[in-house]
């Protein structure tokens, strides 16, 4: 019997991801848990801009486990970590929703995390690497579908879950599908298992999903084999069976990087049209800034295991927060910064796993002070629905690079 297509196997991840932990905020001289000051850090402002954080005279606090508590929330992800070989911590207390219907990317350098969070997510982490703590929680928010903790599931228990409510597209379509079957036997067995189709409903149903993907003549390439198809034709089958049994919840991990400019633009067109049609929440991890701009409604950005930025895409890309945002965009060239000469970001990300006192981008960064190297750095509340993992964090608007000086703990504000 052939082997349907999986869209929730996978390989090894080629990124190595790892807790971030919560310093106290300041008020008024003295130190308070951020679990006293309803469980979300925010930093002190003043004046003329945003002041600097106090370092931390303590130990690490717990890391922080974010959920916006959305009623809508399709995915909540709360304080993950994600441990390579029982010791190197890869991801680090990462926390996040999705709601229904919407697009979020994930990004990062490789090495930054955000390949470990989305494979942990659909359950397939590469041998020897585990979800250590926190909590994966799929739907449940509206009713519509049980609320499922995804952590620690059986097999059996993931069988149900992978492919029928949560769907993936992976960087290379070929490697996901059988050479030896047809594309469209494939897609017909996913049906069959998934929703329990008779097999000429299943072959009427996947007919339908290649059109509604944009195959052309879906009839006859129902008959062809995967290497009969172009990159770009893999890969709108691959959404075609990662689609087929209407999951609630989309993965994409860089579902385009593969492909020429051309046909990015069209599967990233599919995938946004989809997801009207259909209501998905889109989670999209790519290192392309570019992509998350046209495509998505919310940004993480995630550097060394942990997230060092999240908000809504317009105003982080325009107005980034934090430092290491701030050099990815050079990099990119998006927007103003496109008037700049191409830039690389100076130094080497720590080393998987490694464990430092402070933050994790300080020997990068031209703002850093001995206090980012003292303790560990929360993610902070900045203006509604933005955080960034910074004790200095650029004001929310305008010139990104003009940081306000420190400013010495116990100051008059």
């Amino acid at each position: 019997m052939s082997r349907p297509a999986d869209p929730g196997a996978a390989k090894a991840p080629h990124d190595q991801e790892a807790p971030a932990s919560a310093p106290p905020t300041h008020t008024g001289g003295r130190t308070k848990d951020p679990a006293h000051t309803g469980g979300r850090a925010e930093p002190p402002t003043r004046s003329g801009g945003r002041a600097e954080l106090p370092a931390l005279s303590d130990g690490p606090a717990e890391p922080p486990a974010h959920s916006d508590g959305r009623a809508d929330a399709v995915l909540t992800v709360e304080g993950l970590d994600v441990t390579i070989g029982g010791r190197l911590r890869a991801v680090r207390g990462a926390g996040f929703t999705l709601a229904r219907g919407e697009a979020v990317g994930l990004v990062g350098e490789s090495g930054s995390g955000k390949t470990l969070t989305c494979r942990s997510v659909l359950g397939v982490l590469p041998p020897g690497v585990d979800v250590t703590s926190g909590s994966i929680t799929l739907g449940g928010a509206d009713g519509t579908e049980p609320a499922t903790e995804l952590t620690g599931l059986s097999r059996a228990r993931w069988n149900a879950v992978r492919g029928r409510r949560v769907g993936a597209v992976f960087q290379d379509p070929a490697s996901y599908l059988n050479p030896s079957v047809t594309v469209g036997r494939q897609l017909s067995e996913q049906l069959r298992v998934g929703l329990g189709l008779s097999r000429g409903q299943a072959r009427e149903r996947a007919v339908e999903l290649f059109a509604a993907v944009g195959l052309h003549r879906p009839a006859e390439l129902y008959h062809q084999y995967p290497h009969e198809l172009s990159g770009g034709m893999l890969q709108r089958v691959l959404i075609a069976v990662a689609v087929s049994c209407e999951p609630e919840l989309l993965i994409a991990d860089e579902a385009t990087t593969a492909l020429d400019v051309v046909i990015q633009a069209e599967i990233l067109e599919l995938l946004q049209k989809l997801r009207a049609e259909r209501g998905l929440a889109l989670l999209l991890v790519t290192h392309d800034l570019a992509v998350v701009a046209e495509s998505c409604d919310r940004v993480i950005v995630m550097y060394a295991g942990e997230i060092v930025e999240d908000g809504p895409t317009a105003q982080v890309l325009a107005s980034p927060a934090h430092p290491y945002t701030e050099a990815l965009l050079r990099v990119a060239s998006l927007g103003d910064w496109g008037r700049r000469d191409l830039d690389i970001i100076p130094g080497r990300p720590p080393e998987t796993g490694a464990e430092l006192p402070g933050c994790r981008f300080a020997d990068r960064c031209a703002h850093a002070t001995e206090s980012c190297v003292e303790g560990p750095i929360a993610l902070y509340d900045l203006t509604e629905g933005r955080r960034a993992r910074c004790l200095r964090p650029a004001p929310p608007h305008g010139d990104a690079t003009a940081r306000p000086e420190p400013v010495p703990e116990g100051a008059p504000a």
